[in-house]
């Protein structure tokens, strides 16, 4: 009777070995596909972003989305870095998220006359690209203390912070200046409309 309980117990804790391994498995090529997926949307945010900033108008907003094109810049080359970490090849995977969201920000930028109320739109773009990268990497720092990957998590958290940093700026940019700007020129507009 003791052989057949301690086979059983045995058995079961090969089970819940294996069962944890296998998910350890399944996690790690989430944590992979996620990386190939963020690393295809920087590397999109580098052509985007200068085009963000030449139709922006406000030296603070221009200035912000350059700052933000250098860090992104950075911020591709820690991704290869991660990738190299954990031994595999750097590769991208088309990010449908963040092709979404670059669409939506060109649409803006065409939908908009140059001025105070385009560079609202561009804010309200840039944002929600930050906000998407903001959850990526929270989720890949996750991930990554998860599997054992300190270095990575530590090397995807600067990335982080960077992204939290550059979300603040947009929404100070937005709330100081750029949004009552935008407010102003719409009045005025419709004050001119109302003298016809």
């Amino acid at each position: 009777m003791k052989n057949s309980k301690t086979n059983k117990e045995e058995a079961k804790s090969k089970k819940a070995t294996t069962t944890k391994s296998s998910v350890a498995e399944d996690l790690r090529e989430l944590f992979v596909d996620s990386l190939k997926d963020i690393y295809w949307a920087e590397k999109a945010l580098t052509k985007a972003l200068p085009k963000m900033a030449n139709k922006a108008t406000s030296t603070k907003l221009i200035e912000g989305l350059e700052h933000h094109l250098t860090e992104t810049e950075e911020q591709v080359k820690r991704l290869a870095e991660v990738f190299s970490l954990i031994d595999v090849k750097a590769r991208a995977k088309k990010c449908e998220a963040m092709e979404g969201l670059i669409k939506e920000a060109k649409s803006i930028m065409k939908e908009t006359a140059k001025g105070p109320v385009r560079d609202a739109g561009i804010i309200a773009a840039a944002q929600k690209v930050e906000h998407y990268e903001i959850a990526t990497y929270g989720t890949l720092v996750a991930f990554a203390k998860t599997l054992g990957e300190d270095d990575v998590a530590a090397i995807l958290a600067t990335t982080l912070e960077e992204e939290k940093t550059a979300d603040e700026t947009l929404s100070e940019a937005a709330y100081n200046d750029i949004n009552f700007e935008a407010t102003d020129a719409e009045e005025d507009e419709n004050e001119e409309e109302d003298e016809k």
